[in-house]
């Protein structure tokens, strides 16, 4: 097989052909079934090796541009896959190496979950006297089960607080649960859970 696409960036066993990376872009968005904006599209391919960055940007134009995929939305960088995507992904997604299918759709799935807990759960960052206030809400649907406010000194370390918080707020929700009703066992229990 001769290779055709650029291969700076890639790990071993990512895309080296212009056409594995199409496949891909209609195996990702046909897979988990919701458009994604274009730069995080191109974020799970080039930033875990499966292909290089100049080669998903390439693809994805000319993908739009032939109507394999639909660039829409408010800012016209959303991808969606059409029915000639769903296809070219039924037809051909095992031309792809089940590796570079797994680790493009576990990354995918990671972001759009990360993305729904940054929705559900807002955290707020504001100018106060001499720092900053981070007020993190712990949503429970339609309502904040919890929320509470810290003090940081910079905005820097306010940033660290708010990506700490998005990672896990369930965590943070039992944890304070936890310790705020006295119940040892559930904030032990977490603690051993998360190898500290």
């Amino acid at each position: 097989m001769s290779f055709d696409a650029f291969t700076g960036g890639i790990d071993p066993g990512g895309l080296r052909t212009k056409n594995e990376i199409r496949i891909l872009i209609c195996y990702l968005l046909t897979s988990i079934e919701t458009p994604l904006a274009k730069d995080d599209l191109i974020g799970i391919i080039g930033e875990n090796g499966l292909a290089n960055y100049f080669e998903v940007t390439d693809a994805i134009a000319e993908m739009a541009e032939k109507g394999i995929i639909v660039l829409g939305g408010k800012d016209s960088g959303l991808c969606s896959a059409t029915d000639t995507a769903r296809m070219i992904s039924k037809q051909l997604d095992s031309e792809l190496p089940s590796t570079v299918r797994r680790k493009a759709l576990c990354a995918a799935i990671n972001l759009l979950a990360r993305a729904k807990r940054e929705r559900e759960n807002k955290v707020e960052i504001v100018p106060a006297e001499k720092g900053y206030r981070v007020t993190c809400h712990i949503s429970g649907g339609s309502t904040d089960l919890m929320d509470f406010s810290l003090y940081m000194p910079d905005l820097a370390q306010a940033n660290i607080v708010k990506e700490n918080f998005h990672r896990s707020p369930e965590t943070v929700y039992r944890m304070l649960l936890a310790l705020v009703t006295g119940n040892r066992d559930i904030a032990e229990g977490i603690f051993k859970g998360s190898g500290s």
